[in-house]
């Protein structure tokens, strides 16, 4: 359960054409071009795929809706919250997009079967069994404490479906959303075995991912690690884009030897695994556009080491128009941001954080 005194944890009510650029490019732009050496392959799906594109289905919830619930999740593409700004790119740890939870009577129960098809669709067949653990843990459940939002006209040229709940925000935009990837920022977490985590993040899902990126670190020389350990760790929620001329925490990747990059391209595929494969192409195409992760640094955190052990909980790889901010300690939070063009603004702020001022509370 959430922390009811951490603002990070509590719960909330109502809070980027790609298509020639970021175009679904297929299973062979899984391979990212680092000095020329690619991304290992994504793992073969063991499940059926679905049936129907998830943006399919989306459009056939929508017209499923009834003016009632049209009114409360539907939306313009380009819609205001008083209190949440630009609702369609809002993303907060731990929070509903509409108040109406998917796993109640609000929703029939062919829709809320067509909300599980979506998120299956979105991603990796293989993940979704661990998905499952997490919303378990986590929720209780999925549909359970998760809600949903529709913005523009589904089957338009801009339209985008946005389901949030406690450590998750997915979208679904059928690449209609310009130069960014997932269709805007997008957040996934588990607290597998309470709220402080043990160092070790027992049953934790994603933690497999932090102990790949420390054994980066383990690979580095003295010098290189002084370049990579930060001794504070940034807000989890500041994944505004920096620009080419930002300043980065850690070490540049371009000055990494062969077989630490090679290890970091690996690092990548176990982070953008999750999801399903036209989405890692999309960050593969947007990370590209900027230079590849030559144009990234990674940084690992002093503070906050759980377990005092310095295996690292808090790390981050960024680069111009990338961030990808792990958050470990105490339990898993990982906020993702990724575009082609580092212009790209954030709930219509530049450099500024995800949250609100009243998540600071």
């Amino acid at each position: 359960m959430p922390d009811a005194t951490c603002r990070m944890c509590r719960d909330e009510s109502p809070t980027f054409s790609r298509r020639d650029v970021m175009r679904v490019l297929g299973t062979s732009a899984a391979a990212l071009a680092v000095s020329g050496t690619p991304l290992a392959a994504a793992l073969p799906s063991t499940k059926k795929p679905p049936e129907k594109s998830p943006e399919s289905v989306v459009k056939l919830l929508h017209d499923s809706l009834n003016p009632q619930q049209r009114k409360a999740v539907c939306f313009a593409w380009d819609h205001v919250d008083k209190n949440n700004g630009l609702l369609r790119t809002r993303i907060s740890n731990n929070w509903r997009i509409t108040p109406q939870q998917i796993k109640s009577a609000f929703y029939s129960a062919d829709q809320q079967q067509m909300i599980r098809d979506i998120f299956e669709g979105v991603v990796n067949p293989n993940w979704i069994e661990r998905f499952d653990r997490q919303f378990k843990d986590d929720l209780g459940g999925f549909g359970k404490q998760q809600g949903i939002a529709i913005f523009g006209e589904p089957g338009s040229e801009k339209f985008e479906f946005v389901l949030t709940g406690r450590h998750g925000t997915v979208r679904c935009d059928g690449n209609t959303t310009d130069h960014v990837a997932f269709g805007g920022p997008i957040l996934y977490g588990h607290a597998a075995s309470g709220y402080f985590e043990k160092d070790t993040h027992p049953g934790n899902v994603f933690w497999h991912q932090a102990q790949a990126a420390n054994k980066v670190y383990q690979m580095f020389d003295g010098k290189q690690r002084k370049m990579a350990l930060v001794d504070t760790s940034p807000d989890e929620a500041s994944i505004a884009f920096r620009g080419k001329e930002g300043k980065f925490d850690g070490i540049p990747i371009k000055e990494l030897s062969g077989d630490q990059r090679e290890h970091v391209q690996k690092v990548m595929q176990l982070l953008i695994e999750p999801y399903r494969q036209s989405d890692q192409d999309e960050v593969v195409a947007a990370l590209k556009a900027q230079g590849g992760l030559d144009q990234c640094h990674l940084a690992f955190y002093a503070d906050e080491d759980m377990g005092e052990d310095q295996v690292w909980d808090n790390w981050r790889l960024e680069g111009p128009a990338f961030v990808w901010h792990y958050r470990g300690a105490p339990h898993v939070h990982v906020w993702i941001n990724v575009a082609d063009d580092p212009s790209v603004k954030l709930n219509g702020k530049n450099l500024s954080g995800a949250l609100h001022e009243k998540d600071k509370k």
